[in-house]
């Protein structure tokens, strides 16, 4: 089958991918039909997340169901499913109160599911325990969450991972509330789905900033109430600062720029991966009168709880999916598909198999 495969130094289309093993318990067999680039797969390419190699990429995606292993109940073979990357065990006193991302179970254990060419000494690890660059997936029943089938699956890869990250992190973690104000330093993918989640919230203002001028129709359709190219204007729309800036770009400098932002009582959230060596200062003074920073992992989300949510929401018109798809490429337009994503030319790249 075909597949996306990083080896350390460059990151090809291949033909011989096969899965290792067929799913045992508590494990799913899916059919990819769609998945989205997104930044995270990039900044495995250059180094940003350290990952070992060789690895098959890709994590946001969405198929059929082809066979389900031992004990798996909530979904079945035909069964159109969303992919989450929380490979969370569903035991540990984390996931028992509801915060599946914190599990420890979930981060740092890559699996390896797949061969080359049958060459079953030789498995590539899996990427964010997911993989979906590749025609077929082995995941944990967990990660697949079953969606409508009316929802197209070039729309509904999406729910995996951007729209998780973005909306989660107005909704879960910063706990948005209506008449709030919101700044997003990034319109990317995930700044996008930021913007929606402060429109879905009911934000008072939503000031989306970007250095490429190029992003503000697609910001404002999002949600963004104003637009602007540099966070030196912030002030003059917000004269005492927002109650919520979500940095979504993975700068240290912008990390700095969310703090002075704040205003009393405001938060910055962190949704843009720096590199693990990179650190961001600022004054600690700057946080006196209640302003805090916060973490937020894949939008503080609960992926079995939240997908369906956000597939009832687009549904019902108040979530944009489709317009996140700005190309569909065939899975052999991999190369072209990054470097558009790359340029800030794509909201959302989809390849398709």
């Amino acid at each position: 089958m075909r597949g996306v495969v990083f080896d350390g130094t460059e990151a090809v289309v291949v033909g011989d991918l096969e899965l290792a093993r067929r799913p045992g318990p508590g494990e799913v067999d899916v059919a990819i039909a769609a998945a989205g680039l997104c930044h995270s797969d990039l900044s495995v390419l250059d180094g940003t997340i350290p990952f070992p190699v060789p690895v098959v990429l890709g994590h946001e995606g969405a198929g059929v169901v082809r066979a389900v292993g031992p004990d798996v109940s909530h979904v079945a073979p035909g069964d159109h499913v969303a992919l989450s990357t929380l490979a969370n065990c569903g035991t540990c006193a984390d996931c028992d109160r509801g915060r599946p991302t914190l599990c420890r179970g979930s981060v740092g254990r890559p699996r390896r599911v797949f061969t080359r060419g049958g060459r079953k000494d030789e498995p590539l690890f899996q990427f964010a325990a997911n993989s979906a660059f590749a025609e077929r997936t082995l995941v944990r029943a967990v990660q697949a969450v079953r969606i409508p089938e009316d929802i197209p699956l070039t729309s509904a890869a999406l729910l995996g991972c951007g729209v998780l990250t973005g909306v989660g992190a107005v909704l879960n973690r910063a706990r948005v509330a209506p008449g709030d104000t919101v700044v997003v330093l990034g319109a990317g993918g995930v700044g996008l789905n930021v913007l929606q989640g402060a429109r879905l919230a009911g934000a008072s203002r939503a000031v989306a900033v970007d250095t490429n001028p190029a992003k503000e129709a697609t910001a404002r359709r999002f949600g963004a109430s104003d637009f602007l190219t540099s966070a030196d204007g912030v002030r003059e729309l917000l004269p005492t600062g927002a109650d919520h800036v979500f940095e979504c770009v993975g700068s240290p400098a912008l990390v700095r720029r969310a703090v002075d932002l704040l205003d009393r009582g405001g938060q910055a959230v962190l949704l843009g991966m720096a590199a693990p060596t990179a650190e961001a200062a600022f004054p600690p003074a700057a946080m006196f009168l209640d302003k805090s920073i916060l973490g937020c992992r894949y939008g503080s989300s609960r992926p079995q709880y939240d997908i369906p949510r956000y597939a009832e929401f687009y549904r019902r018109g108040l979530l944009l999916l489709d317009e996140l798809v700005t190309a569909v490429h065939p899975v052999e337009d991999f190369a072209r598909a990054a470097a558009d994503a790359r340029a800030g030319r794509v909201a959302r790249a989809v390849l398709t198999f």
